[in-house]
């Protein structure tokens, strides 16, 4: 028997998390849009509860999904550590907060670090084109952060964590607390980290500590059994982040190297809800929200000289992004068989960078002149769809469509400015058919097939100065947008003592976006100016690409108490323009794990990490810029104590001091930010 939505998640509350863990399986509210056994979804998804991030001990999303199958890294920080999704990158992946997504042009850093995991319910990805329910973006899917709910439970009731890390030194303490009574909730939560510069086995690795501070709060008010209004509020604030995986030698003799920092940077996001949750035979649920989000950053380039000293900032970028936005749900089992979902999504981002700029060498009594890469960028977007998740009998089927428009403006780009064929609209279509069929608990074969769409976002579109990283960059605003075709065969299958998922697929990515290093042509002279000629990048469109990957995943029972795993996470790209391989493409990687009871209330865990070396790398796109990577492999130990509201974790990662960089870790080729090297973690977690 299917179970509806709100039915399968009052069950998952019902039902103690030791009998959860054995009897129910996972459920998945961003594959679908609502909760669902993602057992029963014909796609490639996963999830991390709060437990499991605890038990990872990341401090943003980037670390946690590290050695999940079809998820790499790509870091140019200990800050900055962001999802790669089979082989797509950043631009490609809509990040979201409760539902909410993160909009920000974002040069250096990790989007998806502004925020605090400590502060998690859980994490949620879908693996795989993802636009019919997220719309432009999710290209290679998407990834959901869901922060704590104000609860309706009489009483005062809360949580609390600590953890410490010894490569960095770094400490991060975390409360949140939930009160109710009668029809009113209020939940709040802080957390607070101190980051130090990590150590890797040959030494300290500069500028990779920072400061972050994170709160959230929520009001929920009850109107009767099956209405709701809430108020929410996230803010996160970033202090002294520094990018060393940005630094980069500068085109101009007087200056050796530049690398990007952040002194502050801060999101900000209040919204404002409504929801009403069906009953009866046909129940219909609603969900309404309104939405503010700024993304304020200061983005500095600080210069060296060839001697290596500090010579100060050679550009200063101070910008905000500020997006309004307005969501609209509804899912109606309109039949047995029919459950139906819709929505409406719209948001409006706008951005107006001020960028100072020094003519080399920098001199500290010199005055910053005013360089905007452009003024009162604008994109909006406005998207609909339709899904119906279709059961007949063993076999389930999901089908939608999506309609998005997306409109980006600009009044002026580039100095001297630029002031006409800044706009462009694009209106695209996405949809998803999917089936699978339950021949048995074990044998779930499924297949997919998705489209999913991609528009320029504001630094492709308008960016027109140079960076921190020696390059002048050049956009175009009108770009064309990306449409990628998956096709995805897979199987899943889960008892008591054992559970695994394995899929197949292969992309077609048309029009492909990316930055097309120039520099030196005559192209170069045209499009950067002579000036700029040497160090040149411009936003171009290649004809098409392919993705072929394979994902498996599985963990088994073999003694009471006693789980073994495996994971294997296979992609190749290929540039058809170019005939190569796709610039950066995640290494191949196989995890081995177990875990187990050693005692009451105590469990051990080991997990060993292989990552294969990375030959396949471009070469004619690159030119130069990606190297082959080593091959390595890591290894990680840890024990737990469970008390009844408390528990007590120590690790020890990277147990035996490799040092090594994924292949995806940014920096001058051959010499990558090294991972950190043995590091002790301390983590405590308690309720009450």
């Amino acid at each position: 028997m299917r179970l509806r939505p709100v039915a399968l998640s009052l069950l998952l509350i019902a039902v103690p998390p030791a009998l959860a863990d054995s009897v129910l399986r996972e459920v998945s509210v961003t594959a679908k849009g609502y909760a669902a056994d993602e057992l029963e979804t014909a796609a490639s998804t996963l999830s991390l509860s709060r437990d499991e991030l605890l038990r990872r001990g990341a401090n943003n999303p980037g670390e946690a999904l590290r050695g999940e199958p079809g998820i790499a890294v790509a870091s140019d920080s200990a800050q900055g550590q962001n999802p790669v999704v089979r082989g797509l990158k950043r631009e490609s992946v809509v990040l979201l907060v409760d539902g909410m997504r993160f909009n920000s042009a974002q040069p250096a850093g990790a989007i998806a670090s502004f925020m605090s995991l400590g502060l998690a319910d859980r994490l949620e990805v879908v693996r795989g084109p993802a636009s019919v329910l997220y719309g432009t973006g999710a290209l290679g899917g998407a990834i959901n952060v869901l922060l704590p709910q104000a609860r309706f439970e009489a009483g005062i009731h809360g949580r609390a964590a600590a953890q410490f890390d010894s490569a960095s030194e770094g400490v991060r303490g975390t409360a949140v607390v939930n009160a109710s009574g009668g029809d009113h909730a209020v939940m709040v939560g802080a957390s607070v980290a101190r980051i130090g510069d990590y150590r890797e086995p040959d030494g300290e690795v500069d500028d990779t500590g920072y400061d972050s501070d994170s709160y959230i709060g929520q009001y929920r008010f009850r109107i009767d059994s099956a209405n709701e209004l809430r108020v929410s509020m996230q803010q996160h604030t970033d202090e002294d982040v520094w990018y060393p995986g940005s630094t980069r030698p500068h085109p101009s003799p007087a200056i050796g190297e530049t690398t990007v920092h952040s002194p502050w940077q801060q999101r900000t996001l209040v919204e404002a809800g409504y929801s009403r949750k069906g009953s009866g035979e046909a129940p219909l649920n609603l969900d309404l929200r309104v939405y503010r989000q700024e993304m304020e950053r200061r983005i500095f380039a600080r210069a060296y000289n060839p001697a290596g000293t500090d010579i100060g900032d050679i550009a200063r970028t101070r910008v905000s992004f500020v997006t309004d936005g307005v969501d609209a749900r509804a899912d109606w089992l309109a039949h047995p068989r029919h459950l139906l979902s819709a929505g409406v999504n719209a948001w409006r981002m706008e951005a107006s960078p001020e960028r100072l700029l020094r003519s080399p060498p920098p001199n500290p009594a010199a005055p910053y002149v005013r360089n905007d890469p452009f003024s009162d960028g604008k994109i909006e977007a406005l998207g609909v769809y339709l899904q119906d998740d279709m059961r007949f009998g063993a076999l389930g089927v999901l089908a939608g469509l999506r309609h998005d428009t997306v409109s980006g403006e600009a009044d002026a780009v580039g100095n001297p400015p630029v002031t006409t064929g800044l706009a462009r609209t694009d209106r695209m279509w996405s949809g998803s058919l999917s089936a699978i069929y339950e021949a048995t608990p074990l044998l779930r074969p499924y297949v997919n097939l998705s489209r999913g769409v991609r528009a320029g976002e504001m630094r492709e579109r308008f960016e027109a100065s140079p960076r921190g990283d020696g390059y002048f960059y050049v956009g175009n605003p009108q770009i064309e947008p990306e449409t990628a075709t998956q096709f995805e065969l897979g199987l899943k299958g889960a008892n008591n003592d054992f559970d695994y998922s394995l899929a197949a697929y292969r992309t077609r990515i048309d029009d492909y976006i990316t930055g097309l290093d120039i520099s030196g042509t005559p192209a170069a002279v045209a499009a950067c100016g002579a000036p700029n000629a040497g160090a040149c990048k411009r936003t171009v469109n290649l004809g098409r690409v392919t993705l072929t990957g394979l994902e498996a995943q599985g963990r088994w029972q073999f003694a009471s108490g006693q789980w073994a795993s495996a994971a294997l996470s296979m992609v190749r790209g290929e540039n058809e323009d170019l005939d190569e391989p796709l610039f950066q493409m995640p290494a191949d990687e196989l995890s081995l794990g177990w875990e187990g009871r050693v005692a009451a209330g105590w469990t051990a865990d080991a997990t060993l990490r292989l990552v294969r070396e990375q030959d396949r790398v471009a070469t004619v796109f690159a030119r130069g810029t990606e190297d082959e990577t080593p091959g390595f492999a890591t290894a990680d130990f840890g024990v737990t104590w469970q008390g009844k509201q408390q528990r007590v974790r120590v690790a020890l990662k990277n147990a035996f001091d490799r040092r090594y960089h994924e292949h995806l870790a940014e920096g001058v080729s051959g010499q990558e930010i090294k991972a950190p090297g043995r590091s002790l973690m301390l983590a405590w977690q308690g309720e009450f």
